[in-house]
């Protein structure tokens, strides 16, 4: 039984909530909702972007 340890997420930024990244991570070793600071075009700086299902 082959289960998928790696999923798609999006990257939404908190400051106006566009999705602007599609990354991967690992479900085994980033079980939490995982966030980056991230350049983010329409607000014209760095954000945090937070996770949100893909």
């Amino acid at each position: 039984m082959a289960s998928e340890v790696r999923i798609k997420i999006l990257l939404e930024c908190t400051a106006c909530r566009r999705r602007n990244y599609a990354t991967e991570k690992n479900k085994r070793n980033t079980s939490s909702k995982l966030e980056l600071k991230k350049y983010c075009p329409w607000c014209d700086k760095h954000t945090v972007h937070r996770e949100v299902k893909a």
